[in-house]
């Protein structure tokens, strides 16, 4: 929107001016623009009725020339006004009618020039928030519940969509009870006042739950947790703000949980929460990996149904990764072993080193079949699709790159990969974002599950974790449970019992 950089008196004229012209050029959409921007005007000195009379022409303007990116901005706008006025229900009716927009526009809203492209930070998500918030007000009613998850996962789906500059993949609404009844699906959210969330039970009413608190004062908290994982922090201050966010997240749901039978909690995480390990949770008594599997879901929409397990028949792998230092990134000696130990295990194609290049990468993936993807090699996750990428012998594979030789290889190969595995991955230093790009690889590889690393440990551990993960997963345990013995067993060696070296492995996708 109109970035307000000079005295209000002088920008009024200038719009004005803009709309008196736009109207002469006979430009709709311009002329609705201009008028737009003059209700934002008014919007900021607070002058009610002028802004919410201006909204109103604009977006009548707009619908008459089916200009569906300024209705949905609009429809946003006016939604504003009236949350400020207190008009709560006029508000959460605009709001909606802006994500349902906005929603239909997935494809065009990306492919808008960047130019003149919405601002997805300023002008899209807070659409989104702003409407979770006020559905999710007081005590809500199940409808509400619903229509709050259901814009949750919309919001998710968007993020990809900006992420990847592009409407990326086709949504399949999934139910949690088909999926596994054992499961509980945990919706958190940071809204400006508050850190909500929601639950899920299979064949129970949504349940929600909220910790006060402004949005920057719950994003400080995950950010000093996500520091405190370093090794040489403190232990105690570790620890303790393990056990807040845990009594925010688990606590008050935990009698449901127990009530259920729930044995893995599957996390659609929000914002900056994309960063930190679920794992790491603490009750004051033992990790949250001691009590439940552990997944991560870009939403239910976005998941590849799965087998229930893979086959008992020979599961083929295919594993690549670098030893040697290569184009400013450190060696990782202990990935011989790592890929030595996982082979043991699993038959698999391995190309180490100076075979690991964008090209055999991608002709093995085309002209055989695997069920397992291993890719012990640097790679960086991020907000940003062009700083996202994984590091070949030859270069740096981008995301959209890799997505590529994968989506290319279900051409001739029709199943999709059932399992990718990242492990020596990093989230960019410094993006609060940065896990966005790993939700993003996740689903635009189209494999069923990917296992990836928040943080690289390039440790002799990972080559342990790795061998202990396989051999639980050809045990026809799921991969969630696959991954947690693997982390249980970390625990209980002293050496690696600090989360440093067990919490950065995450699964994202399909955990069955």
């Amino acid at each position: 929107l109109l970035q307000l950089q000079q005295p209000l008196d002088k920008i009024q004229p200038i719009l004005i001016q803009a709309t008196a012209q736009a109207r002469q050029l006979q430009d709709a959409r311009a002329e609705s623009y201009a008028i737009g921007q003059q209700g934002y005007l008014a919007q900021q000195m607070q002058q009610w009725p002028l802004a919410e009379q201006q909204t109103q022409q604009a977006l009548a303007i707009a619908q008459t020339s089916h200009a569906d990116n300024l209705i949905a901005r609009w429809q946003g706008q006016l939604g504003q006004i009236w949350q400020q006025q207190g008009k709560l229900a006029q508000a959460t009716v605009a709001y909606g009618e802006a994500v349902k927009i906005l929603q239909s526009l997935r494809q065009d809203l990306v492919a808008i020039n960047p130019e003149v492209q919405f601002s997805f930070r300023d002008n899209v998500e807070p659409i989104y928030r702003q409407l979770v918030g006020l559905l999710l007000n007081e005590n809500p009613t199940q409808a509400q519940l619903k229509q709050a998850r259901e814009v949750i996962e919309s919001l998710q789906l968007a993020e990809l969509d900006n992420f990847f500059r592009e409407a990326c993949v086709d949504v399949q609404p999934q139910s949690i009870e088909q999926l596994d009844p054992q499961a509980a699906v945990i919706y958190p959210i940071i809204l400006p006042d508050r850190l909500a969330a929601i639950l899920s039970l299979p064949g129970k009413p949504l349940s929600y739950y909220a910790v006060p608190g402004t949005a920057a004062e719950i994003e400080q908290t995950f950010e000093q947790f996500l520091e405190s994982l370093n090794r040489f922090f403190s232990n105690s201050e570790r620890l303790r703000l393990a056990q807040q966010i845990y009594q925010w997240l688990i606590q008050p749901i935990q009698a449901e949980l127990i009530a259920n039978h729930t044995q893995t909690l599957v996390f659609v995480l929000d914002g900056t929460m994309r960063n930190l390990p679920m794992a790491a949770l603490h009750d004051g008594q033992q990790y949250l990996i001691e009590k439940y599997q552990i997944a991560i879901a870009p939403g239910l929409k976005l998941l590849v149904p799965a087998n229930l397990s893979l086959s008992p028949q020979p599961v083929k792998m295919l594993a690549g990764g670098l030893t040697q230092a290569r184009q400013g990134f450190a060696a990782l000696p202990a990935v011989e072993a790592e890929i030595a130990q996982i082979t043991t295990q699993i038959p698999a194609q391995v190309f180490l080193d100076r075979e690991f290049t964008e090209t055999r990468l991608q002709h093995q993936l085309q002209h055989a079949s695997f069920e397992i993807v291993h890719l012990a090699t640097h790679g960086q996750f991020s907000s940003k699709a062009d700083s996202t990428f994984i590091l070949a012998w030859d270069r740096k594979i981008p995301v959209k790159r890799f997505e590529e030789i994968l989506r290319f290889r279900q051409q001739t190969n029709p199943n999709p990969i059932e399992l990718l595995v990242l492990s020596a991955c990093q989230t960019a230093t410094g993006d609060k974002q940065a896990a966005l790009g790993l939700a993003g690889v996740a689903v635009r590889s189209g494999a069923r599950s990917t296992l990836a690393t928040l943080w690289s440990v390039q440790d002799a551990s990972t080559a342990e974790f790795m061998s202990e993960f396989y051999h639980n997963l050809l045990r026809q345990n799921t991969k969630a449970e696959a991954l947690r013995q693997a982390q249980l067993a970390m625990i209980k060696q002293p050496r690696y019992a600090h989360p440093f070296y067990w919490a950065p492995f995450i699964l994202v996708g399909n955990w069955l």
